[in-house]
């Protein structure tokens, strides 16, 4: 199983998320994409178990993760301050992948109904990606039988 981790800026909600994947199932294998090396060099210190920069590693990674979990912005052309290409975004939106994505209210773009602290969204985001992670392995194992 595969969580991909997209992020970039500094990276520190990419972070967050790959550390807490890592600490809830240390089995599972964590691929992070940062847009940038700032971003990367924080999922890598968060326990990324493959860390890659860049618009073709978001591309790669969409097509073989099982979920994909970041800032709302990764589906969204030209978010993070620019650093999500259209590429990247239709990869992202386009996969075959689950996706988690962490609503931020930034890049212009405001999601109605969302409330709460940044702790409480990403607790939220966090048992959502948990939840995803114990019905994928749930499913590998009937499969396997």
């Amino acid at each position: 199983m595969t969580v991909l981790v997209i992020d970039g800026q500094g990276g520190k909600l990419g972070r967050t998320l790959v550390e807490a994947v890592k600490r809830a199932f240390p089995e599972v294998f964590v691929w992070a994409v940062g847009t940038n090396s700032q971003a990367s060099a924080a999922m890598l210190k968060g326990g990324a178990d493959r860390v890659a920069t860049g618009e073709n590693p978001v591309l790669v990674a969409c097509r073989r993760a099982d979920i994909i979990a970041g800032p709302i912005g990764i589906a969204m052309a030209d978010a993070l301050m620019g650093e999500i290409s259209p590429a990247m975004a239709n990869a992202v939106a386009s996969s075959a992948a689950q996706r988690v994505l962490i609503p931020m209210n930034l890049c212009d773009t405001y999601v109605a109904g969302v409330s709460g602290t940044s702790g409480e969204i990403l607790e939220d985001a966090m048992r959502r990606v948990a939840s995803l992670i114990a019905s994928l392995q749930h499913y590998a194992n009937i499969q396997s039988k």
